[in-house]
């Protein structure tokens, strides 16, 4: 088997943003869907917010109204106190979506697999833990595996698929056509901290902070900086979309997993926005105001110092898909790939490295390291060997 085919049943935990959409994408390929979360308010908002889009779909002319009755009648919205899994007991996949945390991850996964039949596949959507460190509770650990959908899962084509170091070589290739046949673009990375998208993304917001901590420029200029670099938002306006806690709980997750190395370091400004609740859109206020009439504060466009944060944010950005090549999380076409379809950078990194040289880019790391005398800037082994030969990424 290389693919779940419609007749297979799937379980999704936790009925939030993630889990609602990643139930609409499976309800779309065809599957019975069986959605619970312990919150039942949660599940009656996933239902409200399936019934609006779907709606808006039909008034476009993008969907037929027999289309939609027929995918919402595949989803069965099920409430459950905390640990109650009947519900899944048929399915042949579970995609847990629920906190990330991984005390409470693995505690469902307890629950899951005293429930699920023999053959069934349980995958978590974690964007950050160790996919083999949720699996270590289970007993057939050779099942589990990291199915990671960004958000919103309907809208966005990309899955990193994250085999743990037990995972069974036959349910990674079932996972990869699985997603595969859901529309998705898969990519493969290994089981380390923030695998490829969420691992080689964090210079993009934690040099933008250190840029901003610094005066070097204010948000409303980093952020004009960068989308005249041809990003399609600013780091601080993407982190008012992703949310200011999310974006904070994944930054220190990946600097404790990575035993503190101070490339992945959190800033005081995330988290005390964070203890503001200012944590973006979503309520309200975040690195700006989104309260009605609220008038934005303007970029200062000065050329040289957007050159100067772009230059520095970039090569920051290069180091780390770099590295990440050197350790072997992803291939060189999965990272590029990743970067593209998942978080809509303007070019994949490795070949941007290739467009602007890996000798600039180690001679950028290098003065940013001499200038400050930290390991936060030290530049990936591979780049500098790269540069010693003129070697490039791609021939």
């Amino acid at each position: 088997m290389t693919a779940l085919g419609s007749e297979a049943t799937v379980g999704v935990l936790g009925a939030g943003a993630m889990g609602s959409g990643i139930a609409q994408v499976a309800a779309a390929a065809g599957h019975q869907v069986m959605v619970t979360d312990a919150r039942a308010e949660a599940l009656e908002d996933a239902r409200a917010r399936l019934e609006k889009l779907l709606a808006r779909e039909i008034e476009k002319g993008r969907l037929s109204q027999e289309a939609a009755a027929r995918l919402q009648e595949s989803i069965t919205w099920a409430p459950g106190a905390a640990g109650e899994y009947a519900l899944f007991k048929h399915c042949d996949l579970v995609i847990e979506a629920i906190a990330e945390d991984a005390r409470v991850k693995r505690e469902a996964f307890r629950g899951l697999e005293a429930v699920v039949s023999e053959r069934c596949i349980l995958a978590t959507n974690t964007s950050s833990l160790s996919v083999t460190g949720i699996a270590g509770v289970c007993a057939r650990p050779e099942r589990v595996i990291g199915i990671h959908f960004f958000n919103p899962a309907p809208l966005l084509p990309l899955v990193e698929i994250v085999p743990g170091l037990t995972t069974g070589l036959d349910i990674t290739v079932i996972a990869v056509g699985t997603m595969q046949r859901w529309g998705k673009t898969t990519v493969v990375a290994a089981d380390t901290p923030g695998f490829i998208v969420n691992r080689i993304a964090r210079p993009f917001y934690g040099e933008a902070l250190r840029i901003f901590e610094e005066g070097v420029a204010d948000k409303p200029t980093i952020d004009w900086a960068m989308k005249d670099a041809g990003f399609r938002m600013g780091p601080f306006e993407l982190m008012d979309l992703i949310g200011n806690d999310i974006n904070l709980a994944v930054s220190r997750s990946v600097f404790e997993a990575f035993h503190y190395d101070p490339r992945y370091r959190p800033f005081l400004t995330q988290e005390r926005l964070v203890e503001a609740n200012r944590l973006g859109r979503k309520t309200g206020r975040g690195h700006y105001d989104y309260a009605e009439g609220a008038i934005h504060p303007a970029a200062t466009p000065d050329r040289a110092v957007g050159r100067a944060v772009a230059d520095r944010i970039v090569a920051m950005l290069i180091n780390e898909a770099a590295d990440a090549l050197f350790w072997r999380v992803a291939s060189r076409d999965d990272i590029d790939l990743a970067m593209t379809k998942g978080v809509h950078y303007p070019r994949g990194l490795l070949r941007w490295s290739d467009e602007i040289g890996a000798g600039v880019i180690v001679e950028r790391m290098d003065r940013l390291q001499g200038e400050y005398g930290e390991d936060r800037y030290r530049a990936s082994p591979l780049l500098r060997t790269m540069a010693s030969r003129g070697e490039r990424f791609y021939s």
